[in-house]
């Protein structure tokens, strides 16, 4: 029997679930801002704005109204861009189902989000401002998933990360499909490094892809040094804010979500590194925080450049050596141009 569920966000990622969730016979309503997404979704069955050529089941609708799409919900899945996170849950929390604790809250967005404090996880900030009932309830979810792919029905494997077990496992047999394998996780914190600093890495790769078509002395070789040389900074990450569970960085969640992000040709992060090296886009922005206040300049969303940015802060709040993340900060800040940047990170990394 279906399920009722809301999902916040019509982008690409949060589309494409929706899709998947209304193939498998559950009633799905999604949220967007835009009313062309929402017209586009319901009379014509296409999200031409975020996710153009996929028709949309009938099974799915889509509304302005936020509030409406969180009511009498029994699961609501969060994919809303990072910075914008927050605010979003805000507006919900006198929605009588999440007040009560009732609806299963699952998010997709990855990220980190600001604080007074420094650099929180999408968990822990969305705990500060939901009722007490959802302290160690939500569910995170990630995986090598690119929209585009799920969309098709193409099958891909996600992981279901959260503190109650129960609620893992909820999650893991709403989304499953012929197309989605689900596993469960209590690594939340792992999970969520592992999906945001992936998008870092993704974008440096994208930076020595595109340097290496040109060079004589990069190649495929060079780009598995530097994969290698990520994988372990994301775990460099990972322990130092308290990942629980080692694997979890050679699972799905760590080298399988890195991997595709690195490598697919769907992949905005690294697309946004090719741009920097081929049509020299950081040229219009000023230095990182101009970047991340104009991103929508861009033209798609790499999200790795938001979270280069906290990635660098929490380098130098734990004291952890991070050349790549690093090096990558230095030059969305104008401070290193990208050939200097491939070149000395390439010397500075450790394995």
């Amino acid at each position: 029997m279906g399920q009722s569920i809301g999902v916040i966000g019509a982008g690409a990622w949060g589309t494409a679930m929706a899709i998947s969730l209304a193939k498998g016979g559950h009633s799905v309503e999604i949220w967007a801002m835009e009313q062309d997404v929402v017209d586009g979704i319901n009379k014509e069955r296409e999200n031409k704005r975020f996710l153009p050529e996929f028709k949309t089941p009938e099974g799915l609708s889509a509304s302005t109204d936020i509030k409406a799409v969180a009511t009498g919900k029994s699961f609501l899945i969060l994919a809303s861009p990072s910075l914008y996170l927050a605010r979003t849950m805000q507006g919900l929390l006198d929605v009588p189902s999440i007040r009560d604790g009732s609806t299963v809250i699952g998010v997709l967005t990855k990220g980190f989000i600001p604080s007074p404090e420094g650099p929180k996880l999408i968990l822990e900030t969305l705990e500060s401002v939901l009722p007490d009932s959802f302290k160690k309830n939500l569910v995170y979810i990630a995986g090598p998933s690119h929209a585009e792919e799920v969309a098709m029905g193409k099958v891909t494997g996600l992981i279901a990360a959260s503190e109650n077990p129960m609620n893992s496992i909820r999650f893991r047999e709403v989304l499953k499909s012929k197309g989605l394998l689900v596993f469960s996780s209590l690594d939340v914190i792992g999970v969520q490094i592992a999906a945001a600093a992936k998008n870092v890495i993704a974008i440096a790769f994208g930076c020595l892809d595109a340097i290496a078509k040109k060079s004589e002395i990069f190649g495929d070789n060079t780009e598995s040094l530097l994969f290698a040389a990520g994988l372990n900074e994301i775990q460099t990450i990972g322990r130092a804010l308290g990942a629980t569970h080692p694997e979890t960085f050679t699972s799905l969640a760590g080298v399988g979500d890195l991997d595709v992000t690195c490598r697919s040709k769907f992949g905005r992060n690294q697309r946004f590194g090719h741009d920097i090296i081929d049509n020299d886009i950081l040229s219009k922005f000023g230095n990182i925080d101009d970047l991340i206040a104009r991103i929508s300049e861009v033209g798609y969303l790499p999200e790795g450049a938001v979270a280069c940015k906290y990635v660098h802060e929490l380098s130098q709040k734990k004291n952890i050596k991070l050349p790549i993340c690093n090096g990558l900060y230095r030059i969305l800040n104008k401070e290193l141009r990208p050939v200097e940047f491939i070149e000395e990170i390439l010397q500075g990394i450790e394995i």
